[in-house]
């Protein structure tokens, strides 16, 4: 399967490097990274230590099978159009938030799988991505229900190595994992952590409060997502990646915008009654960001 990662930075530069093993693979990303990989392979050191060549490039080819999308939900809009040029079989979103699915689909013609991932990843320099803990994939149709192509997509993740799962319970799977975001980015973010402080003590009981806030406002959207799973599944999450810097604290750390809107402040948007923890660290994120003038 020729495989096309849109957003090669850390998550997708891991996943892109780990599908490389069974897989033809672009990675389609900013430089210097793609020039280095493009010059000398990608290194994965970490929990997982090897080297694969996969092509790289700064503009999407002209088909693949598979576009696998790991940008910021704020850039979801521009890897649409510009994934719209390309010949594709399938699109599957690996990002966090809700809605790139919809906006994705909106643009291109060929069926859009919705997906979750959590394992850790961070870029450590030009060519070198730190795989920092285990997790899966999670994907399926992104309305729900059995998926021809979901299992296609399953197989190929399965036959590199990436532990997947297919699923066809998609919509609660995006609000489980908008859960587990809502309890470690922007805490980890804002306390300048790595995710195994939220392990015990304070942080734990922040993030425990993030996620059953997000699994009240689900489930008064239809979605079937308890206290206890959201809960768990954050606390999972935390034991698993415990050394992993959060995608909002390397984007804090490195002085970018972060994605706080599409995750605790979609949770404040959807909410019909209050989430005081989810309204306070979107508060704070945000006030740190008109503070760099990002927003």
């Amino acid at each position: 399967m020729h495989i096309v990662v849109f957003g090669a930075g850390s998550l997708g530069s891991l996943l892109g490097g780990m599908l490389a093993r069974a897989h033809e693979v672009t990675l389609v990303g900013r430089d210097p990274h793609i020039t280095a990989v493009r010059r000398d392979g990608l290194d994965v050191v970490g929990v997982e230590a090897f080297h694969v060549d996969p092509a790289a490039d700064t503009v999407v080819p002209d088909a693949a099978d598979l576009a696998l999308v790991a940008v910021k939900s704020g850039d979801t809009a521009d890897a649409a159009r510009a994934l719209a040029d390309c010949e594709l079989a399938a699109c599957c979103s690996v990002q966090n938030g809700m809605g790139n699915e919809a906006t994705l689909a909106a643009e291109l013609d060929c069926p859009v799988l919705s997906g979750t991932c959590t394992y850790g990843a961070r870029l450590t320099g030009p060519g070198t991505v730190a795989f920092t803990g285990r997790g899966e994939v999670v994907l399926g149709a992104r309305m729900g229900g059995p998926s021809p192509v979901a299992d296609e997509v399953g197989e190929a993740f399965d036959d590199a190595g990436v532990e997947t799962t297919v699923a066809t319970d998609m919509p609660t799977r995006l609000w489980e994992k908008l859960a587990v975001n809502a309890a470690v980015n922007a805490v980890t973010a804002l306390a300048r952590v790595e995710n195994g402080a939220l392990a015990d003590g304070p942080g734990r009981e922040l993030a425990a409060d993030a996620a059953r806030e997000t699994a009240r406002v689900a489930r008064a959207q239809g979605i079937d997502l308890t206290d206890e799973r959201a809960v768990s599944s954050a606390e999972q999450v935390v034991r698993d990646t415990a050394a992993n810097r959060s995608s909002m604290l390397q984007d804090v750390e490195d002085g970018c915008a972060t994605e706080i809107d599409a995750i605790n402040g979609h949770v404040v948007e959807r909410a019909a009654e209050p989430v005081p923890v989810n309204e306070t660290l979107t508060r704070l994120v945000c006030l740190w960001e008109r503070g760099r003038d990002d927003r």
